[in-house]
């Protein structure tokens, strides 16, 4: 029996309105378990998860009260959310709240007080969590939307783990079509969400049947022509010879069965052996000529699943960027290798193109011959061939095409905003448009009915990313899916990738669903064993404290100490000289006082882990657009910080100076700070040890700026928040984004209008002064006056002679 000729029957609810919401007896199966455990549930696309959402929320706001949020990752997800719980739920006018990032903070404040329901972006709500404008005790119930994001840094993380500390009485509910086919993934989400009880259910479950919709997939093979396999096989030949390199430094590889995670594994595993102090040097070589096979792979990839004109675009895009100032060694010596020449000859003069091209055209046109009123999905991986495939559509009767990609830039190619995005959608559903050609931005959420076919331009080898595209047909009435694979290539082995990836997910989740049903003390068991950040502070404190009040002349620097880094790690001397850096606070605990420290920081922190590490210990936060520093703990402290990465990046990217960044600190805070933080090496790579050194000794010696180092997040924000105890409690000091520095002496301020003129340094303009006596005489001195100092050239008398003389124009 079908969906169409069952009746139907509608969920009666005081909450909800009657006759909104069709009654399926699989949700209301799912929901029982779900509204007293923190649970995970995983359902396919298109049977209803967002009311299974609506359901817990309901009746835990009939039961607890207080407020329900329903966090979703993007807006326009945030917005087809909202427009529905508007629709079916029977609440007070206004009582349902949508909050993204478009929304002021302040504006959020006052909605977040008067809403029952909030359906945010969980970006939005972490930033109002790290600056207290808002509070999460009375929240009766958390759904995380595609809940298969809850890892890393991601913000779900935070969210959940603020609530669970935070929350009267806490629930959460995690949704999604596929939480992926890797146990310590699973283990990771679930983790991360607390999740006590999970829920699995599949198209062939016996209650789900009769709501599926049949989905037809179809898998065409098709043959790579000979002219494409001509350059595959140049490529090949400088891939072969990077791979014959590798194996010289000791790093062999299969060239015959040659697998993506085989090189991103050991690429990983050379830039890990890279911090080690022992490295062996051919680390470093072999670490290069990775960089070259990473390119040269992604050019057969091309070539063999996409096509010549995409593979032509990239190929001119390395040739072009080889001849730039600010190219890398592995693109020159690519670009100057005759096979990498031949490649770009072959592609240039190839009149073939890729069969999956012709494929396209000859399948969406049949479809809307057939079926005029079809709307079709065709998903490519990469963004230029989109832009080919919209253009080969353009050609064919009746097919009106458009793009559909992400926000961000890529190379001349502008993303879509937001705005763009949902108008397209609207577009596609109004008929606008009947055929959708996306990358990945349109796998996962956004309502899309009544697609009757996806067309994938290649298999792709996340199982994740295969279900969310399938799922974007069959939803209300039978829908194909058809897979182009190009014989020979890695669109075989994707194909049979994702098909395992699939099997096993389904497996691991069942298995996973049964040991919670066997467990239900599973999530207490969990957090036996968890490490909190109370442990992290004590153990911080317990290895600082011996050296925080050392003298420096005293200090005998140990090989591993935290506040001196490896400049290189093959570097026979590694240490640096410190200056002491004392906090002469008392480390006992005073949690009274400690509770009433603030910390500002740059709304551009709130990406990094140490606001959350911040908070968890207690620091009252605000985030705010910062003129200068990252972090500012008093008026007089503020303090810069730089992962290594970004230390070594700043030192030779002129739009990112970090001298032009330390002078600014350094003139608007009287204790100007700069963190280092990272547990590898400060030299690197390209990076000369002696220029690291000399840079550091600038900072410290010409600035004035103190240094300090730490290993992680972790030991930054606590680092931070010593800085504010001494500062704000132990000193006195209130926090403001605006320095008091004191004002600079007249011999400062003498030496400081002299030394500003570009040639003239601190030492030239206090010999001058010392020679002349005041700043009009030198104003007034000739330039041979100037050149007879000791220690000014003739150059430098003429630059000042050229500033002081030059009539001013604007």
């Amino acid at each position: 029996m079908s969906e169409e000729t069952a009746a139907k029957q509608f969920i009666k609810h005081p909450l909800i309105l009657e006759n909104a919401v069709e009654q399926r007896l699989y949700q209301l199966n799912i929901v029982s378990g779900c509204t007293m455990k923190n649970s995970l549930v995983v359902l396919p696309t298109s049977l209803g998860k967002t009311v299974v959402a609506l359901l817990v929320m309901v009746m835990r706001l009939e039961k607890i009260g207080g407020k329900v949020l329903l966090l979703s990752p993007t807006k326009p997800l945030v917005e087809q959310h909202f427009d529905f719980f508007s629709r079916v739920m029977k609440l007070p006018e206004g009582k349902v709240k949508a909050f993204t990032g478009s929304i002021s903070p302040e504006k959020r404040s006052h909605m977040w007080e008067g809403a029952d329901m909030i359906i945010a972006t969980p970006q939005v709500i972490e930033n109002d969590l790290l600056n207290s404008r808002i509070s999460l005790e009375d929240v009766s119930c958390i759904v995380f939307d595609e809940a298969h994001r809850s890892t890393g840094n991601y913000a779900y993380t935070y969210i959940a783990e603020k609530y669970a500390a935070t929350a009267n009485s806490p629930l959460i509910l995690g949704i999604t079509a596929s939480p992926g086919s890797e146990k310590e993934k699973i283990d990771e989400v679930c983790g991360a969400l607390f999740i006590e009880n999970v829920v699995v259910k599949t198209e062939d479950d016996a209650d789900i049947k009769p709501y599926v919709h049949k989905k037809e997939l179809e898998w065409m093979t098709l043959d790579l022509p000979k002219e494409l396999v001509e350059i595959r096989e140049a490529l090949k030949k400088i891939l072969n010879e990077r791979l014959i390199k590798l194996a010289d430094f000791g790093y062999p590889l299969d060239q015959k069965f040659l697998a993506k995670r085989d090189l991103l594994a050991l690429q990983s595993g050379l830039m890990a052996e890279l911090k080690n102090e022992t490295a062996d040097p051919n680390v470093y070589q072999a670490v290069s000529v990775m960089a070259e096979i990473m390119k040269i792979e992604h050019a057969v990839e091309l070539i063999e699943t996409q096509g010549t004109k995409a593979l032509l675009a990239y190929l001119k895009k390395m040739d072009e960027e080889a001849g730039t100032s600010g190219a890398s060694k592995a693109v020159k010596r690519i670009s100057a290798d005759l096979y990498f020449r031949q490649a770009l000859h072959l592609t240039e003069k190839c009149v073939t193109e890729h069969p999956k091209f012709y494929a396209v055209q000859r399948i969406v046109g049949e479809q809307l011959s057939k079926f005029p009123d079809s709307k079709i999905i065709v998903f490519t991986n990469f963004r230029e061939t989109a832009n080919i495939v919209k253009k080969a559509l353009s050609d064919v009767s009746d097919v009106r095409p458009v793009r559909f990609v992400g926000q961000g830039s890529r190379h001349k190619d502008k993303g879509l905003t937001q705005k763009q995005q949902t108008e397209i959608i609207e577009q596609f559903r109004a008929g606008v448009y009947n055929v959708l050609i996306a990358t990945s931005v349109a796998e996962e959420g956004l309502d899309i009915p009544s697609t009757d076919m996806v067309l994938f331009y290649e298999p792709v080898p996340s199982e994740i990313r295969s279900i969310q595209r399938k799922g974007r047909t069959g939803r209300f009435q039978t829908g194909r899916v058809i897979m182009l694979v190009t014989k020979g290539t890695r669109d075989e082995a994707y194909r049979w990738s994702s098909q395992n990836k699939e099997k096993r997910m389904l497996s691991e989740m069942k298995s996973l669903q049964k040991a919670y049903s066997n467990n239900s003390d599973s999530f207490s068991k969990s957090g036996e064993n968890q490490r909190t950040f109370s442990d992290f502070e004590k153990d911080f404190k317990s290895k600082y404290e011996n050296k925080r009040s050392t003298p420096a002349s005293n200090i005998e620097l140990e090989a591993e100490s935290d506040f001196v880094i490896p400049i290189a790690a093959d570097s026979p001397s590694n240490k640096l000289p410190a200056r002491s850096h004392t906090f002469s606070e008392n480390f006992e605990d005073s949690s009274a006082e400690e509770s009433k420290l603030k910390i500002l920081a740059d709304t551009r922190e709130i990406k990094s882990g140490v606001l959350k590490c911040l908070d968890n210990f207690g620091i009252e936060l605000k985030t705010m657009k910062l003129d200068v520093a990252d972090y500012v703990v008093s008026d007089d402290m503020a303090i810069e910080r730089k992962t290594i990465a970004d230390f070594n990046a700043s030192l030779i990217d002129g739009k990112r100076n970090l001298f032009s960044q330390l002078v600014d600190l350094s003139r608007t805070y009287k204790k100007p700070v700069l963190i280092i933080e990272g547990d590898e090496a400060l030299a690197s790579g390209n990076m000369n040890e002696n220029s690291i050194r000399g840079a550091l000794l600038s900072i410290e010696i010409d600035l004035n700026v103190s240094i300090f180092y730490t290993k992680s997040e972790e030991e930054t924000a606590l680092l931070l928040k010593m800085m504010a105890k001494k500062e704000q409690i132990h000193e006195n000091k209130t926090v403001n984004p605006h320095g008091k520095k004191p004002a600079k002496t007249t011999h400062e301020q003498q030496e400081y209008i002299l030394s500003s003129i570009s040639g003239v340094g601190p030492h030239a303009a206090q010999i001058l002064l010392h020679e002349f006596g005041s700043l009009n005489n030198i104003f007034n001195a000739s330039e041979d006056d100037l050149c007879r100092v000791k220690g000014i050239g003739k150059v430098t008398a003429k630059r000042i002679r050229e500033v002081l003389g030059a009539e001013y124009k604007k």
